[in-house]
């Protein structure tokens, strides 16, 4: 694809918006001189800002440019798992903020020290840093792919700059920052994907109608993600062995890809982030009150749907308007890289200035989630490391420091990573982010459920569960990648790691407590059995 050069007008709207974010880190940098105001902004923020906050956070570029690309290049299954948000966020809402938005806590592994002991706390952090660190590069890559493909600027060069624009007022400001920045981002991604539907239903002759018409007439809404099932042997020999059979029905569910799975799938992730990823608990930390934290978490909850919905939309929306006006480029991209269609489309039809606004808004999903991780790599580096153990009782000007140092340190590895990352096939990039994510990840959200859930379940439990949780989780995610002798590999999808390995860890941990107990702990506030009426 031939780059498309960026209008004067895109050139001012996008800088009038960079600088707008760096003034506000500027402004909120003056405010932080303790600890308690670079973490969790003195836990002074209304609902409505946490709410809208953790949306950006959440819907990152990959987001803003996957959705649209999916929709555009087959129909809108990858919603389904999203759908499951609704149902795990009335749990959170009831159990999980009254449990970790606590006054003597700012990071969600100090929840895992109080109820299971350090070594539970260490790899809760440890798998939370490693994930983040990965995470923060592959962001940044994806984000600066299509920006360098439409622009013809060297893909290093657009890496670099952009992370060091996030590094500079994420540093400076702090979560006030990190969180109000993320506000106007927000406003920012949605404003962006409303004026592309606008104006596509504007430019097409049959408007909103022959948007639905088309996407109908071509399935472009339909949610089906099953693939199909293999086929029964038939021969007159097929063997009918009992325990063959029940072997055959189990490989059959655990290697397809199916409606169950993809349901079970979601309600994990989500799961995990209303419990274990620190950029939301921190927001549960930040907010005024506990009635504030579970505002933020209905609001999130009420607006991520919909939001997911809108970009969706616009990518059936663009299907819609190159059939109308076929474009050989976007042929092209279809072939080759369909997430720059979007892109493409903002700088070859949307008016300047306003297309400007609508990288912008490219822009701002990838900065919303990178300045969170980057600030919570730093605030669990010093809460959960640095504090406790490599460097207690030190001043909280010296803590604070230590964070802005961290947080530089964190973003030196993401722009080091995403280049880094330009020598690596695409494919590999995926397959490396899913093996990392899935080994350090995947005995979290079972710890934290046992915690919440259980109170006979103590230290000694989770810890001897965890040897052969690590062990299942690393054969699992080297099985999925093909990395292991022909011997040894198992038909199963790659779906169902993080599901089985979490089972596997809760069940041997329950199996563990029906032995008699050599101590007991006070758990007063620490399950849903035994806390304190929330605020």
């Amino acid at each position: 694809m031939t780059a498309t050069p960026l209008r004067t007008l895109d050139v001012v709207a996008i800088v009038a918006y960079l600088l707008a974010m760096a003034g506000m880190g500027l402004y909120f940098a003056r405010r932080n001189t303790t600890t308690a105001e670079y973490f969790v902004g003195n836990r002074s923020f209304r609902g409505w800002v946490i709410g809208l906050s953790m949306v950006g956070t959440t819907i990152s570029s990959v987001t803003f440019l996957a959705f649209p690309a999916d929709a555009f290049s087959a129909d809108w299954r990858n919603l389904v798992q999203n759908l499951t948000l609704p149902f795990v966020a009335i749990i959170a809402v009831i159990y999980f903020v009254p449990l970790l938005r606590r006054d003597d806590m700012i990071s969600a592994f100090q929840y895992l020290e109080m109820r299971f002991g350090a070594i539970a706390r260490l790899y809760g952090v440890a798998s939370f840093l490693i994930i983040q660190l990965i995470r923060l590069a592959r962001i940044l890559f994806l984000v600066s792919l299509p920006v360098a493909l439409l622009t013809g600027a060297p893909l290093w060069s657009v890496i670099l700059c952009t992370g060091i624009f996030i590094a500079f007022y994420t540093i400076a400001g702090g979560i006030e920052a990190v969180i109000w920045t993320d506000v106007v981002q927000t406003i920012v991604l949605l404003l962006a994907g409303m004026m592309s539907i606008g104006y596509v239903v504007w430019q097409l002759p049959g408007g909103f109608s022959e948007v639905v018409a088309v996407g109908r007439a071509d399935h472009k809404f339909d949610m089906g993600i099953e693939d199909p099932a293999p086929e029964s042997p038939t021969e007159p020999n097929a063997v009918t062995d009992e325990q063959q059979d029940l072997r055959a029905r189990i490989s059959e569910v655990l290697s397809r890809k199916t409606l169950t799975i993809v349901i079970l799938l979601g309600i994990l992730e989500w799961l995990t982030t209303y419990c274990c990823d620190q950029t939301v608990v921190q927001r549960y930390a930040a907010a005024k009150s506990m009635r504030e934290a579970r505002k933020a978490t209905i609001l999130f909850s009420v607006m991520a749907l919909p939001t997911w919905i809108l970009f969706f939309f616009v990518g059936t929306c663009l299907y819609a308007f190159y059939q109308a006006f076929p474009d050989p480029q976007v042929v092209e991209l279809q072939q080759s890289q369909v997430d720059a269609v979007f892109p493409h489309f903002i700088l070859t039809q949307i008016p300047a200035g306003l297309g400007g606004l609508v990288i912008a808004g490219v822009l701002a999903a990838a900065m919303s989630s990178l300045d969170s991780s980057i600030n919570s790599i730093a605030t669990v580096t010093v809460v959960d490391i640095l504090k406790p153990f490599v460097r207690p009782g030190r001043s909280d000007k010296y803590y604070l420091v230590a964070a802005r140092i961290i947080a530089l340190f964190a973003a030196m590895v993401m722009i080091g990573g995403a280049i880094a990352l330009i020598e690596i096939p695409f494919k590999n990039i995926n397959t490396l982010t899913w093996i990392v994510s899935s080994v350090f990840g995947g005995c979290l959200v079972g710890l934290f459920m046992l915690g919440f859930f259980t109170t006979r379940v103590d230290y000694r439990c989770v810890v001897a569960a965890l040897i052969p949780g690590i062990l299942l989780n690393v054969y699992l995610a080297l099985n999925i990648s093909g990395r292991l002798p022909e011997f040894l590999q198992i038909d199963i999808h790659e779906y169902w790691v993080g599901i089985i390995v979490n089972v596997v860890f809760v069940v041997v941990a329950l199996g563990i407590s029906l032995f008699p107990r050599t101590s007991t702990k006070d758990l007063r506030g620490l399950t849903v059995w035994t806390r304190a009426k929330a605020d």
